[in-house]
């Protein structure tokens, strides 16, 4: 294992932003970090960097058990790298920005050149070496930071949001530079990201949070919205202008709402009954998962339904094709 996490906790103003009793992170791997806002998500990619200490419990990282003392931390800093939702570049040129880590290092100014050109060649921003780094757009600048985190040959890489606030076209080369530094170089990565679709397409493995806690996969689905009650007295939580889901609740106001995905019904489209329960969307991506089929559906926002290998034999559905899903009231819990 590289990491191994035992009765973590971190406590804010007197509120536990996390509560992880156990989780192990194997080495060479990559992990989606999934979650709703205010899950843990930032918080615990501050602590695995060694960047945040946490309020009580234990980290292992390799087979050394975590001092968070500086005397301590200033080795595995050297190992373990960040790199932020919204990274900060100095307004030099982007050559300059990605040499910055090297001349702290005291690495020798040749060698600075080719590990810095080789790191901006991998994430394709070589022809950007003498731009000035405050007129990158936002995929580029995510890029550059990338650069710079790589050029500090770190074991481990974590990165918060890295396409949150990208065009497609950078999403896209953002998606494959962490698969290459991954195959390439061995390096372990940990990615957050509210993206279901991209955290399946990258990972080897997903950890989900909500509230603060890792929870079981049946929590995917989980997302914010407005409670409103209909003419008829009906509660329904707005999750956008025109997506909003039935549910049974005493709660008002803002919420957050889990969607159990092997509960969810999934049925062709010119199959389903109108009803409070039936959402409409497309099928996007079909994932065998041994016992199940994961399905990811588009009904405004990704939605996940699992379905087991006699529901999909019996009714199989094939990605592009326009589904209704189902969702039984026992299948939402609002909290």
């Amino acid at each position: 294992m590289l990491f191994e996490i035992n009765n973590l906790s971190k406590v804010y103003a007197g509120r536990k932003v996390l509560d992880i009793p156990e989780l192990r992170l194997e080495k060479g791997k990559v992990y989606g970090l999934l979650g709703p806002n205010g899950s843990g998500k930032t918080t615990l990619l501050e602590i695995l960097s060694f960047l945040l200490p946490p309020t009580t419990g234990e980290i292992v990282y390799g087979s050394r058990k975590v001092d968070f003392s500086e005397g301590f931390l200033q080795g595995l800093r050297r190992e373990v790298v960040m790199v932020e939702q919204q990274p900060i570049l100095f307004t030099t040129s982007v050559y300059k920005n990605v040499e910055f880590g090297l001349g702290v290092r005291g690495v020798p100014k040749e060698r600075r050149k080719r590990i810095i050109y080789e790191v901006l060649d991998l994430v394709g921003m070589r022809e950007f070496a003498e731009a000035s780094a405050h007129k990158l757009s936002g995929g580029e600048t995510q890029r550059v930071a990338i650069a710079r985190a790589l050029a500090c040959s770190p074991k481990v890489i974590l990165l918060d949001e890295p396409t949150s606030n990208v065009d497609i076209e950078n999403q896209i080369a953002i998606e494959g530079i962490l698969r290459d530094i991954n195959i390439q170089k061995g390096i372990f990565v940990i990615f957050a990201t509210h993206n279901t679709i991209q955290a399946t397409k990258l990972s080897d493995h997903i950890v989900f949070l909500f509230n603060g806690r890792p929870a079981s996969s049946v929590y995917e689905n989980i997302f914010s919205g407005l409670i409103s009650t209909d003419d008829n007295g009906k509660k329904y939580c707005s999750i956008h202008d025109k997506l909003k889901i039935a549910v049974r609740t005493n709660k008002t106001g803002y919420v957050k709402i889990s969607v159990n995905p092997i509960m969810i019904k999934v049925l062709p489209a010119r199959d389903a009954r109108a009803g409070d329960h039936r959402l409409l969307g497309r099928v996007m991506q079909l994932i065998d998962e041994g016992d199940h089929v994961r399905a990811l559906i588009d009904v405004g926002i990704p939605f996940s339904a699992l379905l087991s290998q006699r529901e999909y034999k019996h009714a199989p559905v094939m990605a592009g094709e326009s589904v209704a899903l189902f969702c039984p009231p026992e299948s939402i819990e609002v909290v």
